[in-house]
């Protein structure tokens, strides 16, 4: 896909929580789901945390240092997108301890496997130390969009 407002749009301010609350994986994605309805990128709240869990019970979404990725398709999920949060420390089952950096992968249930190519383009970058700590230190939302639309939208 060569239309680059389709990639950078992947990701917006509006989309990124630098200050969640949630205590656990529940409460992340509900916060964070919170934002993708707002955006109109969700229809349904609640069956789309439906979605969110069901892939989450499959198997954990924690990777290596402080990483979350939760994601899921969903017929609720208007066009993908990646929600983005910090937070002191939730479990999502990595084993080296609780993940701070949050990234809620939304798409389209008919959507192929665009989420599966964020997710992998994604799960690339994070293995850069640098990239981790420009996104624990990005002073505001519009700072982490363009940090992550360089590292994933390209």
């Amino acid at each position: 896909m060569s239309d680059p407002t389709a990639q950078t749009d992947l990701i917006t301010a509006d989309l990124v929580d630098l200050d969640l609350t949630a205590t656990d994986r529940d409460g992340v994605a509900r916060q964070l789901g919170e934002r993708l309805v707002a955006a109109g990128r969700v229809t349904d709240l609640e069956g789309f945390l439906a979605d969110v869990r069901a892939r989450e019970a499959q198997m954990p979404t924690g990777l290596p240092n402080g990483i979350g990725i939760p994601h899921c398709r969903s017929a609720h999920v208007t066009r993908a997108t990646l929600g983005f949060g910090r937070t002191p420390g939730v479990d999502y089952g990595a084993e080296d301890g609780p993940a701070r950096l949050i990234f809620l992968i939304a798409a389209p249930e008919g959507g192929g496997s665009e989420h599966m190519t964020i997710l992998a383009k994604l799960a690339r970058k994070l293995v850069n130390a640098s990239f981790r700590e420009s996104l624990l230190t990005a002073p505001d939302a519009e700072s982490v969009v363009a940090i992550v639309s360089e590292g994933v939208g390209r």
